[in-house]
């Protein structure tokens, strides 16, 4: 069930991939946004053999990297101007492995705050069969005003 946010910065998409698009992990790993809207990201990775473990699965950590950064991106469409956020916490599940052409993160809000906001992530393993469930993930982000030069 979509959830309607209170969209607090009109320019929250520009934004939202500009911050995150610009980060050296985000273009180390070469994931682009599908979806920003507000509450919710989706984010696709293509598969890349540095990005796997030996037998050409997805390696953990990856997972668990875009699991946080679908979640963090979610959370920060609902951001006020001038502000940002960073993960305090992370919890990852991963539930199967996650081999095929791209992995998507799909991002949601649970409960935005003024300081604290609660997101989640689930990650699916795209093959020509379709998608199937590999990771999830709980995270809370810290919200931070920006200092003003």
């Amino acid at each position: 069930m979509a959830q309607n946010w209170e969209v607090l910065d009109p320019d929250f998409e520009q934004k939202v991939r500009s911050v995150v698009l610009s980060m050296p992990a985000a273009r180390h790993l070469g994931f682009d946004f599908e979806e920003i809207a507000p509450g919710r990201v989706e984010i696709v990775q293509p598969h890349r053999p540095e990005l796997t473990q030996h037998n050409g699965y997805f390696q953990g950590g990856v997972l668990g990297s875009l699991a946080d950064f679908a979640a963090g991106s979610a959370a920060g469409t609902l951001l006020r101007p001038g502000w940002v956020n960073m993960t305090i916490d992370y919890t990852v599940k991963i539930l199967a492995p996650a081999k095929g052409d791209a992995v998507v993160a799909r991002g949601r809000v649970i409960n935005p705050g003024a300081l604290l906001t609660v997101a989640a992530a689930e990650v699916f393993s795209v093959e020509p069969e379709g998608e199937s469930l590999c990771a999830t993930a709980l995270v809370t982000m810290r919200n931070v005003k920006l200092a003003t030069s």
